[in-house]
């Protein structure tokens, strides 16, 4: 499918916002354990992702007694923006804090309109983590490259809902995890899949296990780390099938780094291509396909036609 569309799809290269993607890490953090200490558990950590708006990310309403309330990352105007049922409402200036006033801030601003929570302090699937009440290390927030973090979680966000879209199975929404940092979309087979080994680093071996009950094709985006030093986008398979890694994925750019067990795209190969939401879109669909016929999913029971605005899906 070519979408047509024309998007600023901005450079963003991970060494020019190390500090202050590592900052805004924990900032994500802290405010999606806030969401997970009052939510009831979803199958496969949904429960606790965040959600890309017109602004920034959400928690969507979190559960507080008989009423509720949300926090929203504010991209545009770089404010934490935070919303009650009973109409009040709070905000601070998301720049000049480090984790630990962050921290400090927001429970308190919380507190000052009937919240309090308490959240476990320690970082989740990062190496070497310090307490957020006690992380002043990490302090940097450079507005542009936020700005620009946050148009290119837009741009993925519509191709990955568009992609959604040409599924009819098991599918989860498109969101943000914030213990990796990634905005992600993950297809399912209807089978259940072997137990999950656990040993994910800085990660409870009874989450991985629940997140890979089942078996699954998953693909996202995150700005990069580790082996993979750029944004890039991904997609894997669980557990893998035979074949899997060997199949030509869609568009040339995209391979299979043996380090991660997973497909890569460079954000960059789509940011500089003539259609990057085709290019996406490729990848997405290519490394589905090479998961679905290397385990032999039910194709056709669990597809359909990718959905159009205004138009019914034909039965």
């Amino acid at each position: 499918m070519r979408t047509g569309t024309q998007t600023s799809w901005p450079e963003l290269p991970t060494a020019v916002w190390h500090d202050t993607y590592a900052t805004l890490h924990l900032f994500t953090q802290i405010v999606g354990k806030i969401r997970l200490s009052r939510t009831p558990w979803l199958n496969h950590s949904w429960h606790v992702a965040l959600y890309v708006n017109a602004r920034g990310l959400s928690t969507s309403s979190i559960p507080d007694g008989d009423g509720s309330f949300e926090i929203e990352f504010d991209f545009i105007d770089h404010v934490l923006h935070i919303s009650k049922n009973d109409g009040a409402t709070r905000q601070f200036a998301l720049a000049g804090h480090s984790v630990a006033s962050f921290h400090a801030q927001l429970l308190a601003t919380l507190a000052e309109i009937g919240i309090r929570v308490a959240i476990n302090e320690m970082p989740n699937e990062l190496p070497d983590p310090i307490r957020f009440s006690r992380d002043t290390l990490h302090a940097s927030y450079d507005a542009e490259a936020v700005r620009r973090f946050f148009q290119i979680l837009t741009d993925a966000d519509r191709v990955f809902k568009q992609f959604r879209t040409g599924f009819i199975g098991k599918a989860s929404p498109v969101h943000f995890f914030w213990g990796s940092f990634d905005l992600a979309v993950t297809r399912f087979s209807g089978r259940r899949a072997p137990r999950h080994p656990g040993g994910v680093p800085h990660l409870s071996d009874a989450v991985a296990r629940e997140a890979y009950s089942h078996e699954v094709s998953s693909a996202g985006f995150w700005p990069g780390s580790g082996a993979i030093d750029y944004p890039a986008f991904y997609s894997y398979a669980y557990p893998e099938p035979a074949g899997f890694r060997g199949t030509r994925v869609k568009p040339d750019a995209a391979f299979f780094s043996e380090a991660l067990g997973e497909f890569i795209l460079p954000y960059d190969a789509v940011r500089l291509s003539g259609d990057p939401d085709q290019a996406l879109l490729d990848f997405l669909e290519s490394t589905y396909e090479a998961a679905a016929n290397a385990a032999k999913w039910d194709r056709d029971s669990l597809e359909c036609a990718e959905g159009k605005p205004g138009v019914v899906r034909e039965i």
